[in-house]
């Protein structure tokens, strides 16, 4: 697989940056939640006045195997049709792209459908959806191993059109189902914690989902690490997706988590690379059972609650303008020296 060089932030730097936000012209600690952002993005960065630039999302889009199984409310036609909607400006992710100056990048990683490149979706395409992990590994190696190498080929992109800051969405029905179980290996949380309602299953649909996914757990006879478990379970938008968060934080970029996929392909990232865990903000607790375990079970606490569950990157969008407030509080502040104005703290 390919290697990512990443290291944690230089911590030489962190009292300096502590200083100068305890030096604003406000109570120490007073700022709260914007106070640890921008801490956090000054050591990204490693400069006491950090910038965010050109903030793009990137979509992940791929159908899966697993589908077969009735694991899904949602038909698998949904994916492609979304991504139809995404292109004509209709969806969640386009109107929080504009109304918060995000460019808009859509990556076909695995659709099982022909799309129309020439309106400016990136072809991506590893093969026509995901196998049925329920009787087959998803992805063999060599296609897990170009679903990593082009999710950082996009970052690359992204970073050489001069953006410092990604959110990273995903569209694929069914891929709650490899979620699952990517957190349950992954972390030992059990299995039937990890799996919730998807785009709307009721309690019968939920138990259904949870009988087929135990039957592919105790089916699996792989080596137990990460890389076998991501490609044996795995999505080709997520694992593309993981491999973007690894890039990502190779090039010192910020990384905003969206929702319960995309927080566990950072949880897969960081069982790859752990410092990658240093560049991500988590940026809203959804509504699909076990987000909120796994996001205890990574020790962070997301920026929003707001009951989300759409995916596509709406939930980190949604939370930019905190991360945004962060960056313009430790540079457009006034000193208490500056301002000749007495400690009051």
């Amino acid at each position: 697989m390919k290697s990512f060089n990443i290291t944690c932030p230089d911590g030489l730097i962190r009292r300096a940056l502590t200083d100068k936000i305890n030096n604003l012209t406000k109570p120490k600690g007073s700022l709260g939640r914007l106070e640890e952002l921008a801490l956090q993005i000054g050591l990204i960065q490693q400069t006491l006045s950090p910038v965010l630039k050109h903030p793009q999302n990137v979509i992940f889009a791929a159908d899966h195997g697993i589908v077969e199984e009735g694991v899904s409310v949602s038909p698998k036609e949904v994916t492609w049709q979304q991504i139809l909607n995404f292109l004509n400006g209709g969806a969640g992710i386009n109107f929080l792209c504009r109304q918060h100056g995000f460019e808009l990048k859509i990556v076909d990683a695995g659709v099982d459908n022909e799309l129309p490149y020439e309106r400016g979706i990136i072809n991506r395409k590893v093969r026509r959806g995901s196998r049925n992990f329920l009787h087959e590994p998803a992805l063999t190696e060599e296609e897990f191993e170009q679903c990593i190498e082009y999710g950082a080929e996009i970052v690359r992109l992204c970073h050489a059109e001069g953006s410092n800051v990604l959110s990273f969405g995903e569209m694929g029905i069914g891929n709650t189902s490899p979620s699952s179980v990517w957190m349950h290996l992954l972390t030992g949380i059990p299995l039937e914690q990890c799996i919730g309602a998807g785009s709307g299953l009721n309690q019968d649909g939920i138990h259904h989902k949870y009988e087929v996914l135990q039957q592919a757990v105790a089916h699996y006879r792989g080596d137990g690490s990460a890389c076998d478990v991501l490609r044996h379970f795995g999505g080709l938008e997520m694992v593309m997706a993981t491999g973007a968060m690894l890039q990502a934080a190779e090039l010192k970029m910020v990384i905003l988590v969206d929702g319960f996929i995309m927080t566990n392909c950072i949880l897969a990232a960081s069982r790859l690379c752990p410092e990658v865990l240093s560049y991500a903000i988590f940026a809203h607790g959804g509504d699909e059972a076990g987000h909120h375990l796994l996001l205890d079970y990574l020790h962070t606490r997301p920026l929003l609650n707001l009951g989300l569950r759409l995916g596509e990157g709406t939930g980190a969008v949604c939370a930019y303008p905190l991360v945004d407030s962060a960056v313009r509080m430790i540079n457009e502040m006034d000193s208490f020296t500056h301002a000749e104005i007495t400690k009051y703290f």
